[in-house]
């Protein structure tokens, strides 16, 4: 009886534990880090909005001269259906009646939304998460946990290559780092 229960436990906390993590450049094809890497340096300095979360063409690709790679919405087909753990930062689209989070973009560096260029598209994944999250700060960083899709998604604030539904959502914590 002790073996069964010794077992069960086991059972229960593998079940409970979070994936490992995915790092973002795992959502770009080889050739899509090779030109990124190749890519001479970009600056993330534009004009904060004082009063909005979004500048004006929010993460959509404004800057038509850039190189092709920050357009790209090449995936990585093997990460379909993968479940995974990706660190990042939120940009809220939707809430609950209590005001959490329930759809939002994961971007990979903060201040995504107001700077300029914003990530390729294979850089941004849409969460969905109905049980939702109070977001007080677009700045703190979150683990997002759940299942991978190839999924193209398009509205006015962004094009993003990925979706994630996601099991679990919580803060980044000292404990993490």
């Amino acid at each position: 009886m002790r073996y069964l229960l010794l077992i069960l436990l086991v059972l229960s906390r593998l079940a409970l534990a979070e994936p490992a993590e995915t790092d973002w450049l795992e959502l770009m094809p080889e050739e899509d880090r090779q030109a990124l890497e190749a890519m001479p340096e970009i600056s993330h300095d534009g004009a904060e909005q004082d009063s909005a979360f979004y500048a004006p063409g929010g993460l959509k690709q404004q800057d038509n001269s850039l190189p092709a790679v920050m357009y790209s919405t090449s995936t990585v087909a093997a990460l379909d259906g993968k479940s995974i753990r990706l660190g990042g930062y939120p940009v809220p689209l939707e809430s609950d009646a209590e005001g959490r989070s329930t759809l939002f973009f994961l971007v990979p560096y903060p201040g995504a939304c107001i700077h300029v260029p914003p990530p390729p598209p294979n850089q941004l994944v849409l969460v969905r998460y109905p049980q939702g999250i109070e977001l007080q700060d677009i700045y703190a960083p979150l683990w997002v946990s759940g299942t991978l899709k190839v999924e193209p998604v398009s509205n006015e604030l962004a094009d993003a290559a990925y979706a994630l539904d996601a099991g679990s959502v919580r803060l980044v914590e000292e404990a993490d780092l």
